[in-house]
């Protein structure tokens, strides 16, 4: 592939990463096979094809599967210190390998070459929090009602856990969940989204190349790749304990269904319809930073990304006229050139549904502020860049209660005080990611209490956008209730026992029941 105007050659990056043949898409670590259809990949930013890979079949899985579960066997008795050890290295290589796999994620998936960085420094940085987490596994330990007795409760690792991840994070969202499940003492089987393929091929090569120098088997990282189809085969798995599952909330549901049926385990990360609430109180120059950041960031297509802007009447012209401005001095172009802000979506299904949602807030009686629109001409041929787009709405039009995964803001005025504010924005079907831009102490206090916001994440004074990887990260209702990364995720990738232990000579039965022998 001929380089770009930011002279990245995308074989050269890929090859640094240790990808000599993108062509195989299935591996247990060393090991690399594929019987399968091929899946292209093509950049959204020229439209170029970056390569194709072959799909994962069924004989490939259980090839798969069988690995992962023989490596379980191993790795679930190293000393979890110790598998911290590995995760500290593979957080090394990642150090090593930040420019070239950053500029991977940007060139595949068409977020901003910074954006990209800031992927992978998130994926750095889980490697970081867990090799900490990898001393600190504790549980519990409870005086018991009987004399002579000592009770305690421990974590011991769940075996194989299936990750299914989203083309938007193509790298973090898996380093958030393998990280964890690594030190742990799980194995980890990863589906990456179908759209950028060769950025979980990348990451695949990275850690078998961590765990080869250290002489452990095959199996403790694999990659599959395909689409729902390939996903189906790790949601039927008995042999799968657990599944983290990134996506649209429709997908969730028929995860959630699935896995359910056969009693496992699921970790749901699904839709988010964000908002930002604006009092009267709020500092404008914040909020218009927050809510663009949040609208425009990786072109709309982050799970956190602000749909809507709750603005007081009082100061809604105000704000409205501030972000407005804002928008004017966004520069979209390719996301590798950091002097642009915006890049383009991912693919022409994702143009269409912009363009869909645009014309239904106009058919319910919208008006549109920044108009939309397709870019065309030099530098946007891959008919993927769009213009952010802002519309005024009503809470209660169908188009604002759904997700738009693309830069469309809707701007909903409130009257009254904060709580009209917290009801409008609690009044839809997801519940990621929140804000309140406000300096009155007791709004920001109401926002956050029991009868606040109704979301995973609640945040003051800042956007939806982003999270710090020390916190829980995940939302409530139909954004499924998962939690990742920091704080105490760490045991949803394990199953917990409680331990007794009788150290006298007698056995004391329940309920002074007596059965002497």
């Amino acid at each position: 592939m001929e380089a770009l105007a930011t002279d990245f050659k995308i074989k050269e990056a890929l090859q640094s990463l240790g990808v000599k043949d993108v062509n195989q898409g299935t591996s247990t670590g060393s090991d690399w096979f594929s019987e399968g259809d091929i899946i292209e990949s093509y950049s959204p930013v020229d439209g170029k094809l970056i390569g194709a890979v072959k799909t994962t079949t069924k004989k490939d899985y259980d090839k798969v599967m069988e690995a992962a579960t023989s490596a379980f066997k191993t790795w679930r008795t190293m000393p979890a210190p110790q598998r911290g050890e590995i995760v500290r290295q593979f957080g090394d290589k990642l150090r090593e390998k930040k420019q070239a796999l950053g500029k991977l994620v940007s060139y595949e998936m068409g977020k901003s070459f910074q954006e990209g960085l800031g992927e992978v420094q998130e994926m750095i940085d889980i490697c970081d929090f867990a090799v900490g987490l990898s001393r600190q596994l504790h549980g519990l330990t409870m005086h018991s009602e009987r004399p002579g007795h000592r009770m305690y409760e421990q974590y011991h690792p769940l075996g194989v856990v299936g990750i299914i991840s989203a083309f938007n994070f193509p790298v973090a969202v898996w380093s958030w969940n393998t990280a964890l499940a690594w030190v742990c003492g799980d194995v980890c089987v990863w589906k990456p989204s179908e759209k950028a393929p060769l950025c979980g091929i990348a990451c695949q090569h990275i850690a078998a190349e961590v765990f080869k120098a250290n002489n452990l088997p095959d199996g403790i990282s694999c990659l599959i790749n395909g689409d729902y189809r390939v996903g189906e085969m790790m949601t039927k798995d008995k042999r799968i304990p657990l599944i983290s599952a990134t996506g649209s909330t429709r997908m969730g549901k028929i995860v959630a269904q699935e896995v359910a049926g056969r009693l496992g385990k699921t970790l749901l990360e699904l839709g988010g319809n964000n908002a930002i609430i604006v009092t009267p109180d709020a500092d404008i120059k914040m909020t218009v930073i927050g809510a663009v950041f949040g609208a425009v960031g990786t072109c709309g297509q982050r799970c956190t990304s602000t749909r809507r802007l709750i603005i007081h009447e009082s100061i809604y012209d105000k704000v409205k006229s501030a972000v407005v401005d804002a928008y004017k001095q966004l520069r979209i172009g390719n996301p590798l050139d950091e002097n642009n802000h915006v890049g383009p979506l991912i693919d022409k299904e994702a143009v269409e549904m912009y363009n869909t949602a645009l014309k239904k807030v106009v058919a319910e009686g919208g008006k549109i502020v920044v108009e939309g629109g397709v870019l065309e001409g030099e530098g946007y041929e891959s008919g993927c860049y769009v213009k952010p787009a802002i519309a005024e709405a009503q809470p209660d039009f169908e188009i604002v209660q759904h997700e738009t995964f693309a830069p469309v803001l809707y701007l909903l005025k409130y009257s009254g005080d904060v709580e009209n504010a917290i009801d409008i924005q609690n009044n839809v079907a997801q519940g990621l990611s929140s804000a309140i831009m406000t300096n009155n102490l007791r709004e920001a206090e109401r926002f956050l209490s029991v009868a606040g916001s109704d979301c995973g994440i609640a945040n003051v004074n800042i956007g939806t956008s982003g999270a710090e990887i020390g916190g829980a990260f995940g939302g409530e209702k139909e954004t499924g209730g998962g939690r990742e990364s920091g704080s105490d995720a760490w045991k949803i990738y394990m199953r917990r026992q409680t331990n007794t232990i009788n150290y006298t000579t007698e056995l004391p039965l329940a309920q002074g029941i007596k059965f002497d022998l």
